[in-house]
């Protein structure tokens, strides 16, 4: 008996080991955030959402503001935060001493049991127009970052600001990729700051919108990271299986035309609406589970574009909720994930950890193929046992 005991241990030993590199367990996606809008009048608390991102196994959010109560709520947790200046602020901030003022408020007293990693300087502020905001946004980043960097900050924040895929006058092909030429005069500067801070440039990026726009001529699968026959870029040679890379591609592209290649492209908002008004063709509960299932499927593999195959793409995902007070078409209203009372807008295929028993469902950043790899453990496990003690039986008992 002390023979088998042995083996059993020994067993289990080297289990737990292969268990531990598997990446099958216990899976956390690094390259994937989520945006955690709150332009709603019934939307949990900070700290309910706090414990939904822990249950999605979520490391990275992105919220739209700097709410001290979502910054005191996630002190001490694993989240990783990127908070946001509001546009109508960035004119205060071409002071120093304001911006020195803002950080001291709404950084400083947080930092570092919240665990802010980034700071947006507006949004969208190249594609809107006000042109006084557009000369203002560069400015108040460099006193933004000068601000971090008095305060000893700047080493852990970085300073950037997510821009519309309309930032953009060219996209297709991908190698074409080129800024709108109004805005040739601001962007070497913008793109001089994120390459001497190494901060990364934001881009969000909606293939629904093309789709939307035109669906005769955009192929539902090429946006929905469907299998289909892709694109090849005729000057590249690189192939395209979804419009999502081929977006993020072209800005690199754009970026590089200006005489910057070594700065990151991350996707700071993309998703897809599950409910839409009837000329917002694609905007269905179905075309939305597809699109952030596949999407979260390549995020499980850390997936580089074709540009730059080797270097994970990060990506937050828009959005956490649905949001009931979101001005526009309905499809503003109806991107999350989530219903504000923590249910499932729809499964995307991901699976459910809370109980039956439990009001509110979550998810797991463990894809269906993980759950049916730990299902396959279990019965390797209770098969080698069973094999083990045969085994020990006919040493003792052989025929």
């Amino acid at each position: 008996m002390e023979t088998f005991l042995r083996r059993i241990a020994l067993f289990h030993t080297v289990l737990a080991f292969s268990l531990s590199f598997s990446g099958y367990v216990f899976v956390r996606v690094e390259s994937l955030g989520i945006n955690y809008g709150q332009i709603g009048n019934n939307l949990p608390s900070p700290e309910n959402v706090l414990g939904l991102l822990q249950s999605l196994k979520l490391t990275k959010a992105r919220i739209y503001d700097t709410n001290p109560q979502i910054l005191t709520a996630f002190a001490n947790s694993s989240i990783e935060l990127i908070v946001t200046i509001e546009n109508e602020k960035l004119g205060d901030l071409i002071d120093p001493q304001q911006a020195l003022q803002w950080v001291n408020i709404h950084i400083r007293p947080y930092f570092p049991a919240t665990r802010i990693t980034g700071i947006a300087v507006g949004n969208e502020v190249f594609t809107g127009d006000d042109t006084t905001l557009m000369s203002n946004l560069v400015k108040a980043m460099v006193n933004i970052h000068t601000a971090l960097n008095q305060l000893g900050l700047a080493q852990y924040i970085q300073v950037s600001t997510p821009s519309s895929l309309a930032v953009l006058a060219v996209s297709y092909p991908p190698s074409a990729g080129i800024f709108r030429r109004e805005l040739a005069g601001i962007m070497p500067e913008f793109l001089q700051f994120l390459a001497s801070t190494k901060a990364p440039f934001w881009i969000n990026a909606y293939p629904y919108f093309a789709y939307k726009d035109d669906p005769s001529g955009v192929a539902l699968d090429y946006v929905l990271f469907n299998p289909n026959s892709g694109m090849v870029d005729p000057y590249t040679k690189l192939h395209y299986d979804n419009m999502l890379y081929a977006q993020v591609d072209a800005a690199l592209f754009a970026i590089a035309r200006m005489g910057f290649r070594g700065l990151e492209v991350r996707v700071s908002e993309t998703g897809w609406p599950s409910r839409g008004d009837s000329n917002e063709f694609g905007a269905t509960l179905e075309n939305a589970a597809i699109y952030n299932k596949n999407l979260l499927r390549r995020q499980l593999g850390n997936e580089g574009t074709p540009m730059r195959p080797n270097m994970r793409l990060e990506v937050y995902l828009f959005a956490l909720f649905n949001e009931n007070l979101k001005p526009g078409p309905t499809s503003e209203r109806n991107y999350g994930l989530f219903q504000p009372d923590e249910s499932m807008t729809y499964n995307v295929g991901l699976t459910a950890l809370s109980a039956a028993s439990t009001s509110s469902a979550s998810i797991s950043l463990t894809s269906s193929a993980t759950q049916e790899a730990k299902v396959g453990y279990q019965s390797l496990v209770y098969w080698m046992f069973v094999y083990l003690l045969a085994i020990e039986l006919l040493v003792r008992r052989p025929f």
